[in-house]
Formats: structure tokens, C-alpha cells, sequence
């Protein structure tokens, strides 16, 4: 059974996902600033990747932003939806690689990072908060007929899952003197990465959606 999407849901629709981008895009900047200086500090591979995937996240919310903005002014358009797609896909490509490389450097050089108080205590925040907002905004997709909705959503949740990575590292670390598993948790990122990259560029169909 097919649900009808009234005009005036739809407009309510973008406009509530717009307000979870903005939501995405303070916290995800914070998030990003915050990492990226703790895990430079502590020499923390894992930490410094969480930090580049907020700043993915960044840009995957701003790249929603531009699609509905789009539909705003000119109703449902395919070609934006899958331009946006895909350029998710391109963002998770760029970080998976990175990542892999530097981790991989990091185990066979036995660079050992240091305890990180701030990193953990950021990545147990991130974990708590993410897994609410990606339901907010999976909850959007259907309504707004939009693939680029649905994989910014799984991005969001992606950002729970790397957190929980993320702080197994840094635990690991901290209570045992495990500083492989660090660089090991920054490798499980960018496979992770790698996987919805591959996940979000397939993503182009929008058939049985007001765009089919």
C-alpha cells in the first residue's frame, strides 16, 4: 500500500531536515575541531580519523543542504539527488584511503599514541547523541522521496558506529598499554568507510519516489 505524501508535509519535511542539517553541521564542526586537535596531540590515528569523518560529515550536510535547497525553489529533481549521492560516495572513498594509509604507517613504524581523556570522553558523547539524530532524519527519506536523505541518515548512524570503534581503541589503550589498537580501530573506520562509499555511489535509483 502506497502513502500518499500531502503538499503540506512535504514543505514541513524539508524544513525539519534542513534544521537537522544545521543541527549536523554545528555539531559535526565542533566534533571535528576537537578530534582532530586531541587525536594530533595524543598521536592517536583512530582520534584523528573520527575527526576527518565529522569533517565528512560536514560536507555530507552541506551537500543535502544544496539538494534541498533545490527542491525548494524547483520541486523534486532526480539529477541533484543523484549528483548529492554521489558525492557522499566520493567524501567516504577520500577518507577510507587516508585513513588506511596512515594507520597502516603506524603499525609498522609501533608509533604508540597517548591516553586521551578528551578524545574518549568525545567519542562516549558522540555515541549517545548520533544514533537520535540518524533516526530523525531516516525518518525524512520517505516522505521527501530522496535517496541523498536516506544515505546522509546512514552517514549520521555511521558516526555512532566509528564512535563505539573509536572508544574501544582508546580504551584499549588506556587501561591495558594496547597502543596497536588504536591504528586497528582507525583501520576498522576506514573499512567501514570504504564499505559505504561503495553503498552510497550504487545509491542512484529513486524509482517509487515522487522523482521516479
Amino acid at each position: 500500500m502506497t502513502t500518499t505524501v500531502t503538499g503540506v508535509e512535504r514543505t514541513r519535511a524539508v524544513r525539519t531536515a534542513r534544521r537537522l542539517n544545521v543541527a549536523t553541521i554545528g555539531w559535526n564542526v565542533a566534533e571535528a575541531a576537537v578530534a582532530i586537535g586531541a587525536g594530533l596531540s595524543a598521536g592517536s590515528i583512530s582520534l584523528l580519523a573520527f575527526g576527518l569523518d565529522s569533517c565528512v560529515e560536514v560536507s555530507a550536510a552541506v551537500v543535502l543542504s544544496w539538494r534541498l535547497a533545490r527542491e525548494r525553489r524547483d520541486d523534486c529533481r532526480q539529477p541533484d539527488d543523484r549528483v548529492a549521492t554521489r558525492a557522499l560516495a566520493i567524501s567516504f572513498f577520500a577518507l577510507a584511503t587516508y585513513v588506511a594509509v596512515v594507520s597502516v604507517r603506524a603499525l609498522v613504524q609501533g608509533d604508540e599514541p597517548r591516553v586521551s581523556a578528551v578524545g574518549m570522553v568525545l567519542a562516549a558523547l558522540s555515541l549517545v547523541l548520533m544514533p537520535q539524530l540518524a533516526r530523525a532524519k531516516r525518518r525524512l527519506a520517505p516522505v521527501l522521496g530522496s535517496r541523498a536523505q536516506a544515505q546522509e541518515a546512514r552517514q549520521t548512524q555511521l558516526c555512532a558506529v566509528l564512535s563505539a570503534v573509536v572508544l574501544g581503541g582508546l580504551g584499549l589503550n588506556a587501561l591495558l598499554g594496547w597502543w596497536w589498537a588504536d591504528p586497528a580501530a582507525a583501520l576498522v573506520v576506514a573499512g567501514i568507510a570504504a564499505a559505504e562509499g561503495v553503498r552510497s555511489w550504487r545509491a542512484t535509483s529513486l524509482e517509487d519516489t515522487c522523482c521516479a
